[in-house]
């Protein structure tokens, strides 16, 4: 297992790249109360739960940022282990959720559907222990994408609306690259250059980074 961990005051993340698309299930909390959440588990479980162990969190909750088999392949089956609610995405990726048995057909990643015990839309919180993220709905990669942010610790869980150097794949039937571009000039980049985020796959960067050298941004 390869972990990576990211401190922002008293929040910190713990990444755990699993399936074979290297996403970045990330295991975020507390680090006075230990009580934190699992953010997209898309297999892998035993290494994801490895990490729980090791750094003594108290899952509260799953979060998820979409219904790609790579970000929620494994919620149903870690939701039924920890006792826990399963909270996002927005609700226009129920159909990906009800199919995930299929996509994960395709790829042999093991997966069942999950039905959320709470959608997220525009303007809604979640909250990971004490800390409070805004909930943006931005679609294009696809329709029910949500990405999370806290405002305090200058942090976005990212999902794969926006990648350093790269923007999610629209390339899909139901990918929308117009709206996904509109969603992170009008969502994302008003947020400010000094947030980091933590994307889908790949190493984590900043909103400043992106608005410099982000070859889908120019211009």
């Amino acid at each position: 297992m390869t972990t990576s961990s990211t401190e922002t005051l008293s929040l910190r993340a713990a990444i755990i790249p699993v399936t074979p698309f290297q996403q970045n299930c990330t295991l975020i909390w507390d680090e006075d109360s230990k009580a934190g959440a699992v953010i997209d588990p898309g297999g892998d479980l035993e290494n994801v739960r490895r990490a729980i162990d090791e750094l003594g969190v108290k899952v509260e909750k799953i979060l998820l940022t979409h219904g790609h088999i790579d970000h929620a392949g494994g919620a149903a089956e870690l939701k039924e282990a920890l006792e826990v609610d399963v909270e996002g995405p927005h609700p226009a990726d129920k159909f990906l959720l009800d199919n995930l048995a299929k996509q994960g057909e395709a790829y042999s990643i093991p997966a069942r559907p999950v039905t959320p015990d709470r959608w997220l839309d525009e303007g809604d919180t979640v909250s990971i222990g004490e800390h409070t993220f805004e909930i943006l709905h931005c679609p294009g990669h696809s329709p029910g994408s949500v990405v999370m942010v806290n405002r305090p610790h200058r942090l976005i869980v990212m999902g794969d609306v926006l990648f350093r150097g790269s923007i999610g794949r629209t390339d899909f039937p139901y990918g929308d690259h117009e709206a996904l571009i509109t969603a992170i000039t009008s969502k994302l980049l008003p947020l400010g250059d000094d947030f980091t985020f933590i994307c889908g796959h790949g190493p984590a960067s900043t909103i400043g980074e992106e608005r410099r050298s982000n070859p889908f941004l120019r211009g």
